[in-house]
């Protein structure tokens, strides 16, 4: 690995070390009372968890997060279920929670991160998880952004939009909450369980019409929703945001010593998000966050950003560009269905390719990144606060 590509990657760690979940949570632990039930949903919930059981053990504590991140915890009932798309491990897991809920006897602390809304599904009404599942994949594919995915899943959802509050009531919850959400709007971040709901069904309605999908969803997802009435006014909950994507992003600018911060997080489509990084690179270190789409046109691997990553060397080089390394990754350590968290590139990864245009086409990110030599594979990280990206540009 070449000096800048080292620096690139330094950085990046940097960002996604200011996002450790064990830290976040003990820093935070004298704003909960000693809770009766402990509920750690997410990617980073097992770290999370292990941080409050150091503080509360002998509480029951249930941990729910994806197969990569699942490891015994002392202390904790661990539950692995699927990510992104729900499987029957996650509902097993959901209906574990609802029972812990409903049986609580005292304050309950729960720990919330990224991924919670597809690792937790309660199928609301007589939708099944394999209802769930097919929305899902729909919203995924059409490229929507995840405020517009979590309106719909809270309409579909016996837990999420508040629905926690719900089963824990009369008891009070105390939420930290870790965020994957640009703009850190608690009522999305793993589709706010402990938050009341974005929207109403006739929203949800409208923005799976919006993005032409309502003709797609399974019929009594649509029947549940013309059918369902907005939700009861819930009791609400102390939430409490321990770590972000914009911490992060303030962690990799001080690493990078003064360098150049990318004001505003990069969101839409990856390749309107491409040129604007473009833009906004400066000689030296810049750096972003944010979280884009990719609407899927193709059959190929890959993920959002290997896919930033591959457009961004395609612009790089448009623009004549000579010296320069760039790295997008996930910083929960995995993009997509892959076993890579994004992509590090340079002045030579389009010459290390063939047949990049159709690879592009076909959203085949994973085996054009391959061939260069440019995924960038970290493993699974323990935590999730979105998307992080370096330039080093020289000239």
């Amino acid at each position: 690995m070449n000096d800048l590509r080292a620096e690139a990657l330094h950085i990046f760690q940097a960002g996604v070390a200011a996002a450790d979940p064990f830290a976040a949570v003990t820093t935070h632990l004298n704003d909960v009372p000693n809770p009766a039930l402990i509920i750690a949903v997410g990617k980073a919930a097992r770290l999370m968890a292990k941080a409050a059981l150091a503080r509360f053990g002998g509480v029951r504590c249930i941990v729910v997060t994806n197969y990569e991140n699942a490891a015994d915890l002392d202390g904790a009932e661990v539950f692995a279920a699927g990510h992104p798309v729900p499987d029957v491990n996650g509902a097993a897991a959901a209906q574990a929670v609802i029972a812990a809920l409903q049986g609580a006897t005292g304050p309950v602390l729960a720990l919330i991160s990224g991924g919670g809304s597809a690792l937790l599904p309660a199928p609301a009404g007589l939708i099944s998880l394999a209802d769930k599942a097919a929305v899902n994949a729909l919203l995924l594919a059409a490229g929507l952004d995840i405020a517009a995915m979590n309106l719909v899943r809270q309409q579909l959802s016996d837990l999420k939009g508040g629905g926690f509050l719900r089963h824990a009531a009369p008891q009070p919850v105390t939420a930290l909450i870790l965020s994957d959400v640009i703009g850190d709007d608690l009522a999305a971040i793993a589709s706010g369980p402990t938050v009341g709901p974005i929207g109403t069904p006739e929203d949800a309605i409208s923005a799976l019409k919006g993005a032409g999908l309502w003709g797609d969803v399974p019929a009594v997802v649509r029947a549940h929703l013309e059918a369902a009435k907005p939700a009861p006014v819930l009791p609400e909950a102390c939430n409490i945001l321990v770590g972000s994507n914009a911490k992060s992003v303030a962690a990799m600018a001080a690493v990078a010593m003064g360098g150049h911060v990318i004001p505003d997080p990069i969101v839409g489509d990856v390749a309107d998000a491409a040129q604007r990084i473009c833009d906004d690179a400066r000689i030296g270190t810049t750096v972003w966050g944010g979280e884009t789409t990719v609407v899927l046109q193709g059959s190929g691997r890959g993920g959002r950003n290997q896919e930033l990553a591959l457009r961004i060397a395609v612009e790089a080089a448009r623009r004549g560009w000579t010296d320069w390394t760039c790295l997008q990754g996930g910083s929960d350590g995995r993009d997509g269905p892959t076993d890579a968290s994004g992509g590090l590139v340079d002045q030579g990864t389009l010459g290390r390719i063939t047949g990049l245009d159709g690879l592009l086409a076909n959203n085949d990110s994973y085996t054009a990144l391959a061939e260069s030599g440019d995924l960038l594979i970290t493993g699974a990280t323990g935590t999730n606060v979105a998307d992080l990206g370096v330039m080093i540009r020289r000239g």
